[in-house]
Order: structure tokens, then sequence, then C-alpha cells
């Protein structure tokens, strides 16, 4: 077990919440303390015992506190062995006394971010000395306690309370363990804000941090483990009912909240199952956004995750609970709203009114590898679009091709979107033959809506057709304008064949591939 007794401990915390309760139980032990700046402000200010760091070093605090416990006598006290002889030799030598804890946590770099643009500011609350007592405490588990957040001193206090002041080496190494990633954690934090001051997208070391946000019951699959991580201390979307989020619950949410942040705010509707849209819709009226989204593929979105980027109000919470959902999601709720979609229990309701689009990172692992790329956020329109064709788009058929060639980026290619007045009627999905997303899509169509000459379908290609027919299917299922990349060594091929038949064809020089 190799208990260890703690008879000295330095104390430097930012977060000073439940620092009463930890002193109470150090004071219960009989453990002196050091500690300095603020920490001994507070400590003293408690009614406790403390040393002041330049008492205990006999050297004062310098260069504006930058220099407060970088002293030898602080890091011999945590480093040295207990057991070897010629440490205790040198701690004697130099009338160096050990140090068998350490509480430390970190100026609040992460905090400091987000409440400052001030580079300099910024850079002063780059903590220097707290990581490293911390490192050396849990270098020395062995022999040294460390303990880095108030999360821990319950922790702490049931450990001294069962071994009268001593702690096990089993809870030494796991504090050890948490410490090394705090230190990891926290210079990933810094080192990630300088790739963005350098503009440095791809650095030479790529720093890959989180903080665990909840271990999950499981993965995709029963047999996975699973677990959630934030950049940020917690997410910033908010659970206000139903069960508990799954794996697959997060990978459709952030699948959804991907398209309708990217709408136009107040009139999105986002229907998402395993990862893939079934059906999409922008309108003023929020019931007729919902149902419009829904018309694409009602059986699809059984069981789906739909996403609003609007508050709901009580009728649409009505209409939502006539349809079995496994989720929720929009910028608010009324409460006679929130009142009606609690009645289904197991239905997970959503507030991610505060999640904002922020700069991110895509990033997919095998094996010892992992692939990193800037996410794909570029919303077309006309200005990015070519008109190849005799026959001209109208302004409302070519707002219906930006719509739908913007929402081709979140279907998994191969991927090929069918429009109506702002709505998805037909969306082909993850085929490795572009026709066969393409029949997909059209059967979707045939299935669900009602289609006639008069109709003004559009249809968009995440990446260029190579041969006519992919176009040729299109066009006969009544298909009137299509937009697609070009870059085919068949592009003039496709021209010739849309003028033929009399169908609008545009291009775009960017693609939309989605794996």
């Amino acid at each position: 077990m190799n208990l260890k007794k703690i008879k000295r401990a330095i104390i430097s915390v930012s977060d000073k919440s439940n620092l009463k309760k930890i002193l109470q139980n150090l004071k219960k032990f009989k453990i002196k303390l050091i500690s300095s700046g603020g920490t001994y402000k507070e400590i003293t200010r408690l009614g406790f015992n403390c040393e002041k760091i330049s008492n205990y070093t006999n050297t004062p605090e310098i260069l504006n506190g930058r220099v407060k416990t970088l002293h030898p006598k602080v890091h011999a006290g945590i480093l040295s062995k207990r057991k070897d002889k010629s440490h205790i030799k040198d701690l004697r030598k130099n009338s160096f006394n050990e140090i068998d804890l350490v509480i430390v946590n970190f100026y609040p770099f992460e905090k400091n971010l987000e409440n400052s643009k001030n580079h300099e500011k910024i850079i002063e609350n780059i903590d220097i000395g707290g990581p490293t007592l911390v490192r050396a405490a849990a270098k020395n588990y062995n022999d040294v306690t460390v303990i880095t957040s108030p999360e821990q001193y319950d922790n702490l206090i049931n450990e001294l309370n069962k071994f009268n002041g001593k702690t096990s080496l089993r809870f030494r190494q796991e504090m050890s363990e948490n410490a090394f990633g705090e230190t990891a954690f926290y210079d990933s934090v810094i080192a990630n804000y300088f790739t963005k001051v350098t503009c440095n997208k791809f650095p030479k070391k790529k720093l890959i941090f989180g903080n665990l946000i909840d271990k999950l019951r499981y993965g995709e699959n029963p047999h996975q483990e699973a677990a959630i991580y934030s950049i940020k201390k917690k997410l910033s979307l908010n659970q206000i009912g139903g069960k508990k989020l799954s794996y697959n619950n997060y990978n459709d949410i952030f699948s959804a909240l991907l398209i309708s942040k990217s709408l136009p705010k107040g009139k999105g509707t986002v229907i998402v199952k395993h990862a893939n849209p079934c059906g999409i819709s922008i309108n003023n009226n929020k019931i007729k956004s919902y149902r419009l989204a829904l018309s694409c593929d009602p059986i699809s979105a059984f069981g789906g995750v739909v996403s609003f980027n609007f508050k709901i109000n009580e009728s649409l919470a009505k209409e939502i609970n006539k349809m079995f959902l496994e989720v929720v999601i929009a910028n608010g709720f009324e409460k006679k709203a929130l009142k009606v979609l609690k009645n289904k229990k197991n239905l997970r309701i959503i507030n991610a009114n505060n999640l904002n689009k922020e700069n991110f990172i895509n990033i997919k692992s095998n094996f010892d590898t992992f692939l990193i790329q800037t996410p794909d956020t570029k919303i077309f329109n006309k200005k990015n679009f070519k008109v190849v064709s005799k026959v001209k788009p109208s302004r409302k058929i070519l707002k219906n091709l930006i719509f739908a060639f913007n929402i081709s980026k979140y279907v998994k290619s191969n991927a090929v979107v069918l429009v109506k007045d702002e709505t998805t009627v037909g969306i082909g999905s993850g085929q490795p033959s572009r026709l066969d997303s393409c029949k997909i899509a059209i059967d979707k169509m045939k299935k669900f809506q009602k289609i006639d000459n008069s109709n003004e379908i559009v249809a968009a290609s995440d990446a260029f057709f190579p041969f006519v027919d992919g176009l040729e299917s299109l066009i006969q299922s009544g298909v009137c304008a299509v937009v697609q990349p070009s870059g085919s060594i068949n592009d003039k091929e496709i021209i010739k064949f849309a003028d033929q038949t009399g169908t609008i064809l545009v291009f775009s020089k960017t693609r939309h591939f989605n794996h």
C-alpha cells in the first residue's frame, strides 16, 4: 500500500472554492502550510496558520510575481526521494525540508481567452510556477501527493481520514495521472492559442485536447466504449428533458446543428437520421417549415433528430409530438411548449441557443495516425456560379439552386439533393455510384411528393457528373435545373446534353465531398 505521512504542504490556487474545507482537514492532521500571493492572504483571512513562501525560501517574490515558487528549497523538497541517502544528505546539507503535498490549480488561461483580446494580458496569464510544482509532485508520486482541482478535495479528505493523515500509493498514482493530464491540457490550450496567433493551421506538433464531459453507456454499438470530450469545461448545449444522450445521439445532434446553424436564422428546420439529413426547409412560418422538412422523407425521419434555429412555441410542440423522435433541438422553448414536449418522458430536449459556430477542425483517426482538415464552411451565392447552358435560370430557380448546393455539403458523398421552394424533396446519399444517388433521390421524391410538369424542381450534385447518365435520370424525373462542380473531361458533353434537353445547367468551381 506504501502509505506516506503528510507533514508539509504547499498551496497555490486560482480557484479558491472549498478552500476552508480542505484547510480544516489539513489542520486536523497538523500539516504545516506554505503559500504565496493571493492564496496566502485567503488562508490567513480564513484564520489558518501559514508560512509565506518568501519567508520559507528567504527570497522575495520578484518580477511582479512572475517568480515566487521557483526556488531550489521548494522543488528539492518536492522532488527528493525519501529513501535515497544522497537525496537526504543534500536536503540536510542545505537545510531544506521535504514537501509531501502540493495543492495547485493554474491561472485561468482559458477564461482569460474568453474575456480578453489583449495579447499582453493573455501572455501574463500563462502560469509557470504552478505547472512546474505540479509536474514535480506528479513525477515524485511515490512520495508526494498532488491535488489539481477542488473537485479532488473530498477524495483527499477521505484518504487522510482513512489512513490517519497518510495517503496510499494507488491514490498518489491516480492523482499523478490527473496532474500530468492537467498540465498537458493547459499547455495544449496555450499552444493552440499561439497557432491561431501565427495563423499556423498545421503545426509540427499537433495537440488534441479536451475535458471529459461524460462517459457514455457505449459507442455506436453495445460492444464499443465511448465518451464525449470538449475543449471547454462544459458543453454549450443544455439538455432540459429526456433520457441520457448516447454516442449516436451526439453524432446526429452535431450533424443537425451544423446544418441548422448555417441556415437563415429564425426559419430553418433540419431533420437528421444516422448523421445524414433526410429533410431540410426554410420558411417564415415555423410549423410550415417543420412540415415541409418532414415531407421530404417522413419514413426516414421516424426516430430521428430535428433541429430548429428558432424558439419553439406551443403549437409547434404539439405538431412535433405527433411523431416519434429521439431528440428535439431549438434556440429556446416557450414554457407551454416545453410542458407539451416533456409529456414524452424519453424525448431528449436540447436548448442550443448558446451554441455558436466557432472555428474548429475535422479529425479522423485510424491506426496510429489521424487526418486533419479545415471544415467545409464555404457558403455559395450567385457570384460563385457560372451558367453554362443556353437556357438561363430565373431568380427563383437560381435561389433554389444555391440552397440545394449549399445543402449538398452536409450529405454523405456521393450526394444528390433535389429541391423545390427552398425545401428538400429528395436526397440521395452515400453511394459509390453518383447514378445510384440520383436514383435514390428520385425514388424518394416520387414516393413522397406530388409531381407535375408545373413543378420547378432543381438538383445539386456535390461533385461533377462524369457521364450524361446521371443528368439524364434527373431530367427524366422532372428536374429543370442542375448545379454541379465543373472539372470533368466530359464537361462539354454534359453541357451539350443539357442544351439538347432545354435544361438549365450551372457550374460551380468547387466541390462538396463529404466522406
